[in-house]
């Protein structure tokens, strides 16, 4: 396990796109769509976190439950809670509705962490992926001054800071179809990864 850094598991949206249901249970393949992404990183790191507005909901899974500190809903709020909240150096941060996470990603991005550097972001042709990416502890107050001043994009933030990007070509080579970054945003995306699911179980 890697003890120099955090995993953390952002589970605090409003799933306005899944009709307002915590995607985190929805049941994916006879488990909740959380369930793959804390096992890896369970697997993975010494300490998780799972950053929750609800964190009773969340006590069968072995991971520290915490809030945000800031009480508008974004994916910033959640990077910053687990930079306050983390013990570590570094953080990994993705979100809880990513269940085909690969762990060669996470090795990946792991591995491209160095002195001086605030983040390490993987590239897909898509652009840059911010919730499947490293922060460093450091980054914590440029993140929190960008919420104090209500700017959420997480983009942003990259002006003022120093971030690594590992080149789409490098990522694919740990993840060829890109897995990792398939999110469940909405009824349709969940329906998409069952039928995936059930494709991989009828020909194991």
């Amino acid at each position: 396990m890697d003890l120099s850094c955090s995993g953390v598991i952002l589970a605090g949206g409003r799933s306005s796109r899944f009709n307002g249901i915590n995607k985190a249970f929805v049941d994916l393949h006879g488990g909740p769509v959380i369930e793959p992404v804390a096992a890896l990183l369970g697997q993975m790191f010494s300490r998780v976190l799972i950053i929750t507005h609800d964190p009773l909901a969340y006590l069968p899974w072995d991971a520290g439950l915490v809030t945000d500190l800031f009480s508008a809903r974004s994916s910033l709020t959640g990077i910053h809670a687990g930079l306050f909240y983390s013990p570590t150096p570094y953080i990994f941060a993705v979100a809880c509705d990513t269940p085909f996470i690969r762990r060669a990603v996470v090795e990946l991005v792991l591995s491209e962490l160095e002195p001086g550097v605030d983040a390490v972001m993987p590239q897909t042709p898509a652009g840059l992926e911010p919730l499947c990416a490293a922060y460093a502890s450091q980054s914590l107050a440029v993140v929190e001054s960008h919420l104090r001043q209500e700017k959420f994009k997480i983009r942003r933030v990259f002006e003022n800071l120093r971030v690594k990007v590992i080149p789409a070509e490098k990522v694919m080579e740990a993840d060829p179809e890109l897995d990792t970054f398939f999110n469940i945003n909405t009824p349709a995306d969940l329906e998409t990864a069952r039928s995936r699911l059930e494709k991989q179980k009828k020909g194991s």
